[in-house]
């Protein structure tokens, strides 16, 4: 059989490629020869994947739920892939700073316009019931959420909006840690003290947290951003980019929650504690915590204004979408 010339080239590329690695090319093309083909199934692991959904309860909403957190998880790891890109890039351009950010807006906002699933996907009456189930966790315990925050900003831009102007990145990691914003979120109004979803999420992954946010120390997203000369920081494209994704992260999913918890949480003026206890009214309205992971790209006014506008245009816009 006549081998074709351009077969034969790959050939002895192939055959030069493993003699300089020591390798002896024959027994790769014998495991070629044996191997069985690729198929799709095998390929994305489709029949472990599927066999995750495993339910506490017989209420067939609760498949919905865990689904769509894992679906979330899965966008998650996504936009930490892209964060750690932009991170590690040697020479930053701003083309590739821009195209990085517009992957990650892009996987946040599939995740925002997909929020129905939870705000209207379910019966609220199996909700209710089958979350009593899954105590203490919750998604508060999203640990891939809070890295993306690390990755994203210096810590101190996450310390609770009340007392932030205390603190900046001249604080130890472990100082600014204790006091990061989303710890008020697992404390019991009542009591005062640590809820056990909060106490089981720090013991999990304080460690971690600790540990990335000081490989990224000053080599965060917005650390990147200010790396950057005077004409690539004043790069329209890129810093639209970036507000689209500050607002994205920080305002518009704290709101798609915000809905799912009026949805589920509230009736008649009664207001029932998230899942694992979690005081969602005063941790997840974005005008509270006044989160930005690149404040430097924002007027003071739009500070003082944090998430109001937005709050104000989502309501007129669904009002006007109600009416119609």
């Amino acid at each position: 059989m006549e081998i074709k010339p351009e077969i034969a080239e790959r050939i002895l590329k192939l055959e030069e490629k493993f003699r300089n690695s020591g390798q002896d090319m024959g027994s790769y093309l014998d495991g070629l020869l044996y191997d069985r083909y690729l198929s799709y199934w095998d390929y994305v692991s489709l029949d472990t994947l599927l066999s995750l959904q495993k339910t506490n309860t017989h209420f067939p909403d609760e498949k919905i739920f865990i689904t769509y957190h894992q679906i979330t998880e899965l966008y998650f790891k996504l936009i930490i892939h892209e964060q750690k890109q932009i991170i590690a890039r040697e020479n930053l351009s701003v083309s590739f700073f821009t195209e990085k950010l517009t992957r990650i807006n892009r996987y946040i906002r599939i995740l925002i316009d997909s929020f129905d699933v939870m705000i209207k996907g379910m019966e609220r009456e199996q909700f209710l019931k089958f979350r009593m189930a899954l105590l203490p966790a919750s998604g508060f315990q999203s640990a891939q959420f809070r890295m993306i925050e690390f990755y994203s900003t210096p810590m101190h831009n996450l310390v609770s909006a009340d007392i932030r102007e205390n603190f900046s990145e001249a604080n130890s990691l472990e100082e600014l840690y204790e006091e990061i914003y989303w710890k008020k979120g697992g404390i019991d109004l009542e009591t005062g003290e640590k809820t056990l979803t909060l106490k089981q999420f720090e013991f999990r992954y304080t460690p971690r947290f600790l540990r990335i946010a000081n490989e990224v120390k000053n080599k965060t997203i917005w650390h990147r951003y200010l790396g950057l000369n005077e004409e690539e920081r004043n790069n329209k494209e890129l810093i639209r980019a970036l507000r689209t994704l500050d607002v994205n992260v920080n305002v518009n999913w704290l709101l798609m929650h915000m809905g799912a918890a009026y949805r589920y949480l509230s009736k008649n003026k009664e207001t029932i504690k998230a899942t694992g206890g979690t005081n969602w009214k005063q941790f997840l309205p974005p005008g509270f915590q006044k989160i930005s992971f690149f404040p430097g790209i924002w007027s003071a006014e739009e500070h003082t204004e944090w998430g109001k506008q937005w709050v104000n245009h989502r309501f007129n816009t669904e009002k006007q979408t109600n009416e119609n």
